[in-house]
């Protein structure tokens, strides 16, 4: 016998499914997220410090890449937004999106998502065993933290970050260029600073309701994640540092400037942290890097520097 809670998430199931005809584009669109596929530039990295940014066929192999990683996020999107439908319908900006609306129905969304995945699974291939083997890592990575990782405190945003590292490998295996620890390094430490950064957000937004949105919520305090933030801020800063002063590097890229880039990173994280602490920003890294004139000014000057540094001879 099915009690008043089971009737009634039936009764959902069945209504949003019965208006999923009546989604639009943008409704589609708002579900695959492609806002987001901005986090796939990272695929771009070694591309760009292996001096390879002119040879045709690398840029063709790391824009597949780019391709099937897009495809894998936007059909990780999907299945998240399955998973925490009903708690999404709590959030006061995150219950106006497609499927906790009833825009789109559960079935459509469900064969969406698997669409995806097996696409992206099959073009990996073109590309190579090696990318294939992280595409799939990646895809269990978003199928773990989905059902079980996202509400584990501190492993949550470490598998977040581990998704960014996989992004970075898996663009230089895609045109075979070795893959500096530094990058691994870098990588990491950033995304975790963005990650720490998020739920902090997400602490201060939701306040009550906060573990009502994630279980993992509740471990959490402003003053806990402002600690670890502070770790993180000042590791990513050292490690790069360190990076663009390391004679290894000097060797395999021909230049001992770089150290020229490093105000670009610290305004990029003093402008980040300005906004989490000043204006109480810092939900969607993603919304910021697109709508911040001066966040993007930073980035855009850090890869404007690097890249004459590394070309310009």
């Amino acid at each position: 016998m099915k009690d008043v809670g089971d009737t009634g998430a039936v009764g959902v199931d069945r209504a949003t499914d019965a208006t999923a005809s009546r989604a639009t584009v943008s409704d589609w669109l708002h579900l695959l997220r492609p806002s987001q596929w901005s986090k796939n530039l990272l695929l771009f990295a070694a591309l760009l410090f292996s001096r390879r940014l002119f040879v045709v066929a690398d840029v063709l192999s790391v824009l597949a890449a780019f391709a099937c990683f897009c495809l894998v996020a936007s059909g990780a999107y999907v299945m998240n937004d399955l998973r925490d439908c009903e708690r999404d319908r709590q959030h006061p900006s995150k219950s106006k999106r497609p499927l906790p609306a009833g825009r789109i129905g559960r079935s459509s969304a469900i064969a969406m998502a698997v669409v995806l995945m097996a696409m992206a699974v099959i073009g990996s291939m073109i590309l190579g065993q090696g990318f294939a083997l992280l595409t799939v890592g990646y895809l269990l990575l978003q199928v773990a933290y989905t059902f079980s990782l996202k509400e584990m405190v501190i492993l949550d945003v470490m598998a977040i970050a581990s998704g960014f590292v996989i992004r970075a490998v898996a663009g230089g295996v895609a045109i075979d260029v070795p893959i500096s620890p530094w990058l691994i390094i870098c990588t990491f430490l950033l995304a975790l600073f963005l990650g720490f950064s998020k739920r902090r957000h997400e602490i201060v937004l939701l306040e009550e309701n906060a573990t009502e949105h994630r279980s993992s919520l509740s471990e959490y305090s402003p003053y806990f994640l402002d600690q670890m933030i502070s770790v993180v801020t000042a590791s990513t800063v050292i490690a790069y540092a360190s990076y663009t002063a390391s004679p290894e590097v000097h060797d395999k890229l021909g230049t001992d400037k770089l150290y020229l880039t490093i105000p670009f990173v610290l305004f990029g994280i003093f402008r980040y942290l300005y906004l989490i602490h000043q204006k109480e920003e810092g939900g969607n890294p993603t919304r910021l890097l697109l709508r911040d004139r001066p966040l993007q000014a930073g980035v855009g000057l850090w890869v404007l520097t690097a890249a004459l540094l590394l070309y310009w001879r």
